[in-house]
């Protein structure tokens, strides 16, 4: 059975009323890999009436539909931040939006999160309080750069004058506030919490003032990379201190993070009634077309300690990873195989990495994330125990299931961990090369130039050409007509064009092809590569870093892949 969606279907259950509804920017996947979905879930199993209002139309009463909550309104972009959902790199509005039914990019407004929270204090004009989420909000919740404005933008949870911002994934984070709420206890100590206040707690750690980060002067951006560094140090659960950000006369507080969830939490979550389907209110709009990658893929890990400087993943879900147990994931297969739409095929098992899957440093686990070193960049460091063995072992398990003819790992994988496993390498590279690609295996270098990639905080080529001989091999030797698929950046901050024309040449010379899948860098919060971006400097090192600001010349550097003869179009 769905969450709600409709006044019907809360008559249906009994209910005179709803605990809690969360608007959503997506339709209403009912599935693990929405995050409206999953926190709807966790509150149901937590005892709460829980109702969802996916897209809801502005020019109406559609946010009226089942009434007002008793405890809070849950506000979410969707999946994706909703300037990202709605503008290409280049800044020109997308007609197509897989997570909108039909697929026409008509029903997601700019600024998600701030157009809901406005919405609802429109219709209610007393109303309980509205509570931010998602990675919109999770991504925003200090002063960031906001590349479509090309400003520094205050916190969201001011700008949508919302009562609490949830960051991260916020399973524990919800019911907590959720608990407090109903009981009338104090709701400022919840950890992964974000709220306004008058003053700053005593013990908190102050970021430099929005206004002095947030102009174009040197010293601002200066200040701004400043900010920035105390933020991301203080984004791990152990370690975290809490902060808070003075915005004109009111101050932007951010409790410690959450912790991340054990094994057993993570299980329950994935253990919860999900439909697997889009529920039939949006459904008779249209198809959901991410549904067709969703449906039969399992999320295996959540987090991940790659932090390449492009990615937000370490300031959402974190930089430590938590595996599911093989039980749980077994089960979930048992389950979508029952399915009468299955067709035998789990199209992935993985995560944000796909092969970080049961592999973890026991110093992080105890004692948090290193200070001073990252896990993979610009070496593996040698603390994390790199071995296979427990997806191997998962793998090998699913795919003797019964109904089950193929698992897929679609997901990315990271080819320095497989050259680091010195027990496992070949092994587990060639079972996955005979049982677990479909055609193709993605591969992200994103470059290949050295000081582009040391800005992307990405290894360097050498391992790229060895993973490429080792997977043509066996694939050769297994008869398989597979290959590799190569995920490339252009325009991050430090490409120049010329870079850009060395990428070229080393995939028409190494790598015998011209990737497709080459993607226009978009300066997205809360990243460090953003960071560059807008100051203009490598954080790292302190140093000038060229930044390729002009939207003609950024599409260049991607239109050299465009290119199929070796002569390049005049421009």
């Amino acid at each position: 059975m769905f969450l709600p969606s409709t006044l019907q279907e809360v008559r249906q259950r009994g209910w005179d009323c709803l605990d809690v509804i969360l608007v959503n920017g997506d339709a209403y996947i009912d599935s693990p890999f929405s995050g409206t979905a999953v926190i709807g879930r966790v509150l149901e199993a937590a005892g709460f009436r829980v109702g969802i209002i996916s897209q809801p139309d502005l020019t109406s009463d559609d946010i009226c539909r089942l009434g007002e909550p008793r405890l809070f309104w849950g506000v979410s972009g969707g999946c994706v931040d909703s300037m990202v959902a709605n503008y290409t790199a280049s800044k020109r509005r997308r007609q197509q939006d897989d997570h909108t039914p039909g697929g026409i990019n008509t029903r997601r407004p700019d600024r998600a999160v701030i157009v809901y929270a406005n919405l609802i204090r429109a219709k209610f004009k007393k109303t309980c309080p509205i509570v931010l989420g998602g990675i919109e909000a999770s991504l925003r919740r200090i002063a960031h750069y906001d590349w479509w404005s090309n400003s520094v933008r205050r916190s969201i949870l001011l700008d949508a004058k919302a009562d609490y911002l949830l960051y991260g994934m916020a399973e524990r984070s919800v019911v907590e506030l959720a608990i407090a709420l109903r009981d009338s206890q104090d709701t400022r100590q919840i950890r992964g919490l974000c709220y306004a206040s008058n003053a700053k707690p005593e013990t908190y750690l102050a970021l430099l003032a929005y206004e002095e980060v947030a102009g174009n002067a040197p010293v601002q951006k200066r200040n701004f990379t400043e900010m920035f560094r105390l933020f991301y140090a203080n984004s791990d659960a152990i370690t975290a201190q809490g902060l808070a950000q003075q915005h004109g006369s009111r101050w932007l507080i951010q409790n410690p993070p959450q912790p991340p969830l054990s094994q057993a939490e993570l299980d329950q979550v994935h253990s919860l009634d999900y439909q697997h389907s889009v529920h039939p209110f949006d459904k008779q709009r249209g198809n959901v077309r991410a549904l067709e990658t969703i449906a039969f893929s399992i999320t295996s890990h959540r987090g991940c300690y790659g932090e390449c400087n492009f990615c937000a993943i370490a300031v959402h879900q974190g930089r430590t990873v938590t595996w599911r147990s093989r039980q749980s994931i077994v089960t979930e297969v048992q389950r979508l195989a029952e399915r009468p739409d299955f067709k035998g095929r789990i199209q992935d098992v993985g995560g944000p990495t796909a092969n970080m899957y049961g592999i973890e440093c026991q110093k992080k686990l105890s004692k948090g994330s290193c200070s001073d070193r990252r896990c993979l960049f610009p070496k593996i460091c040698k603390n994390l125990p790199v071995d296979h063995s427990e997806q191997m072992a998962l793998l090998e398990e699913l795919r003797s299931l019964k109904g089950i003819k193929k698992v897929v790992v679609s997901s990315g994988i990271r080819y320095d961990l497989i050259l680091a496993d010195q027990k496992n390498c070949l092994k587990y590279l060639r079972q996955v090369v005979r049982h677990h690609v479909s055609g193709q295996m993605k591969a992200a270098p994103e470059h290949c130039q050295p000081q582009v990639l040391s800005c992307m905080g990405k290894p360097e080529m050498d391992g790229l050409l060895r993973f490429r001989d080792l997977f043509n091999q066996m694939s050769n030797k297994e008869n398989l007509p597979q290959f590799l698929t190569y995920y490339m950046i252009a325009a991050h901050p430090g490409c120049k064009q010329e870079d850009m024309e060395a990428l070229r040449s080393f995939c028409l010379r190494e790598l015998k092809l011209l990737p497709k899948q080459v993607q226009i860098f978009t300066p997205s919060p809360s990243t460090w590569s953003t960071v560059m971006y807008w100051t203009g400097e490598n954080p790292f090192t302190g140093q000038p870093c060229f930044v390729e600001r002009d939207a003609r010349r950024r599409e260049q550097q991607k239109e050299l892949f465009l290119v199929k003869d070796k002569k390049m179009k005049k421009r």
